[in-house]
């Protein structure tokens, strides 16, 4: 079973019932977005994108993090240095004995990962993504 915290609000633009998110997901998008859950480590063929674009929602579509932010962490997961601003919202999440920054999609509250003090310049920041959790979208 995985953690299910309670977002941290339930006002979303975009709000559907459990059973329209499992309609409209695949089953591991489904569990990381909805249920908070985390794929496993470098198995996201997003690790490997390099192409310019945009990673979008992968539950509703929101543009969240351009390809430009994107860096190789180290970490197996898709990492940036910054989201689309005002795309991305965060919560404290006290889960698995420590104190984290998750964020969601601000449009549907799925939840995406977490964002941690370590990263590059210019921000410091990395967001650690779940890659089933975006939907990359190669520039025209």
């Amino acid at each position: 079973m995985f953690f299910k915290p309670k977002p941290a609000r339930d006002d979303f633009p975009i709000r559907r019932s459990e059973a329209e998110w499992r309609a409209a997901l695949d089953p591991l998008a489904f569990r990381v977005l909805r249920e908070h859950a985390t794929e496993r480590a470098g198995t996201s063929p997003l690790n490997r994108e390099k192409r310019p674009g945009l990673y979008r929602c992968a539950g509703c579509g929101a543009p969240l993090f351009d390809a430009a932010a994107k860096f190789d962490s180290g970490t197996g997961w898709p990492s940036f240095t910054a989201p689309v601003q005002g795309r991305v919202g965060e919560r404290e999440d006290n889960s698995l004995f420590m104190r984290r920054t998750e964020v969601h999609c601000a449009d549907c509250g799925g939840h995406l990962g977490h964002v941690f003090p370590d990263g590059p310049p210019p921000t410091g920041l990395r967001y650690c993504i779940n890659g089933a959790a975006l939907a990359f979208e190669p520039a025209a």
